[in-house]
């Protein structure tokens, strides 16, 4: 029996804003590795569920899919940056740690 995995995407490199990572996806682990073709070089499986990529609104849907089609599965919740206020305006504080340079 193949293990699902639901979680939620994040950001590429190539991105700074947050588009296509608020959706939970689930995906199937692979059955079996991929083989290079000696032909022509491509990558190939016999695994046809490894195409299968479902997306959902909430976690609580993507689980509830796999509950309710018996699929057993693994929940991998997001990593959040923490993030920190910072303004302009600090530049120019009176009670800086290092002194501004420019």
């Amino acid at each position: 029996m193949m293990v699902a995995r639901i979680y939620r995407p994040s950001r590429t490199a190539m991105q700074s804003g947050k588009a296509k990572t608020r959706d939970w996806i689930l995906v199937y682990e692979p059955e079996e590795p991929k083989r290079i073709e000696p032909l022509m070089g491509y990558t190939s499986s016999g695994d046809m569920n490894s195409q299968l990529r479902l997306s959902f609104a909430t976690k609580e849907l993507a689980i509830e899919y796999a509950e309710r089609n018996d699929i057993p599965f693994r929940v991998e919740e997001p990593h959040l940056a923490k993030r920190s206020k910072v303004a302009y305006a600090d530049n120019f504080r009176y009670d800086r740690n290092q002194p501004w340079t420019h």
